[in-house]
């Protein structure tokens, strides 16, 4: 029943089905819609691998609360399910990380795109984190070795730079920290 619902485009699910989606479906839900997620290539985990392990050697590991990234699910509404590829929940919130499933917005989150997410990450879910506000997101472009950092306010994100290879870029929340962005890229 839930391969023929997920397989159906534009069907919207209700909360009982989109709460017994199995966690290996490769699916998250935006606005109500089951939306498959795209192929990760090796360059892109590589990249999402050395984001989460310099955020959890300088947040995690100084006990400032949690780094976590797909396949982890996020619940921000009831019609919005996501799994963002890194994402950091602050000590003061780690209460919001269950078992099995986030339930609120992460604090940070990070997406890495592709020709296939292109659009659903700049558009669609840039827009839902802004409506969960969630503070800050950075959005990778593998193929210009490059990161765009956006911060919330109440009209939505604001973009705060885009930081090529050569550049620092730093948390809005902790200006101290300096992740430099050829590292992401090497």
């Amino acid at each position: 029943m839930i391969k023929m619902i997920l397989e159906t485009p534009g069907t919207l699910l209700c909360d009982k089905t989109r709460m017994s989606l199995p966690e290996s479906a490769g699916y998250e839900i935006l606005n109500g819609m089951a939306c498959p997620m795209p192929f990760a290539d090796t360059k892109h985990q590589r990249i999402a691998i050395k984001l989460t392990a310099f955020l959890y050697e300088n947040l995690e590991r100084k006990n400032r609360g949690v780094v976590m990234g797909a396949p982890s699910s996020v619940m921000l509404s009831s019609w919005d399910i996501v799994r963002p590829d890194v994402f950091f929940v602050r000590k003061n919130r780690e209460g919001i990380v269950g078992d099995h499933i986030v339930l609120g917005p992460p604090d940070l989150v990070v997406e890495i795109i592709n020709n296939d997410s292109w659009e659903r990450d700049m558009k669609e879910k840039r827009k839902i984190y802004a409506e969960a506000g969630i503070q800050e997101y950075w959005i990778v472009n593998p193929g210009a070795e490059a990161i765009e950092q956006l911060v919330w306010c109440e009209l939505g994100y604001i973009a705060i730079g885009i930081y090529p290879k050569g550049k620092h870029l730093s948390p809005a929340f902790i200006p101290n920290l300096r992740l430099p962005v050829s590292k992401v890229f090497a």
